[in-house]
């Protein structure tokens, strides 16, 4: 298996919630554009998640699926996975080895660009 594939299974995971290191982070711009209240915040964020992990890349993809953008109530909601060291300062020494990797999803809109 190639690096690049490592680190694209490596980013699914972390996407589809199952990087126990990994983090989550939705700015709050984004939740913002779908929120007025605390509770609409919660819902949109829950919705958004669904999404961001029901997301699938085309069958000839050959990216970390580091990135990607989804649809969300008419507005384009983006999402960036980077892979920094275990005390999240620098960047992984090694993005291929998740002992050594934490991943962080920021999902973000057009604004936090």
């Amino acid at each position: 298996m190639s690096e690049r594939e490592i680190i694209a299974r490596l980013n699914d995971r972390c996407r589809h919630g199952l990087d126990r290191t990994g983090r989550i982070v939705i700015t709050r711009t984004c939740l913002g554009t779908f929120a007025d209240s605390t509770m609409a915040e919660i819902v949109a964020q829950a919705q958004i998640l669904a999404e961001v992990r029901k997301f699938t890349y085309p069958g000839d993809d050959r990216t970390e699926r580091d990135r990607g953008q989804i649809e969300y109530r008419g507005t384009t909601v983006y999402f960036q996975i980077d892979a920094y060291d275990a005390d999240l300062k620098w960047g992984s020494p090694d993005p291929t080895d998740a002992s050594v990797t934490r991943r962080v999803m920021t999902i973000m809109v057009r604004e936090d660009l």
